[in-house]
């Protein structure tokens, strides 16, 4: 068993689209039209068979409660590795990326959270 898809819940999907691809450097796999929204998912480019991640709307009457008590608390939505934190922190800081927690090492990892534009926290990580 591993994971297909994961999601994370998106106020806007063609926002999203945008900072999830032109800022992180995702590359959209699938964009099907259903209804008012879509199934449109990203991947990373070194990976383009691997775990997507469902850019979901936030539709449902529960995500916004629950998106809004993750931020309030400072909780990422979901984790991104990188080989680098600070050298990733410093490259989005550059295309306007807001972070609400600046690189920290915390004994083998070291750890980011920043602002996605779409109402979540998202964490970037690097193990030593």
């Amino acid at each position: 068993m591993r994971i297909h898809v994961s999601s994370v819940f998106v106020d806007d999907q063609e926002t999203a689209l945008r900072f999830y691809t032109e800022v992180l450097g995702f590359v959209k796999k699938h964009d099907v039209p259903l209804g008012e929204a879509r199934w449109l998912t990203v991947v990373s480019p070194e990976d383009p068979d691997g775990t997507e991640l469902l850019l979901e709307p936030s539709g449902h009457p529960a995500v916004q409660p629950y998106k809004t008590a993750l931020v309030q608390d400072g909780i990422p939505a979901t984790s991104f590795a990188v080989d680098d934190v600070p050298a990733e922190a410093g490259r989005l800081r550059e295309l306007g990326v807001q972070f609400t927690q600046e690189p920290l090492e915390m004994g083998p990892v070291t750890t980011a959270v920043f602002d996605d534009t779409c109402g979540n926290l998202i964490q970037i990580v690097h193990s030593k």
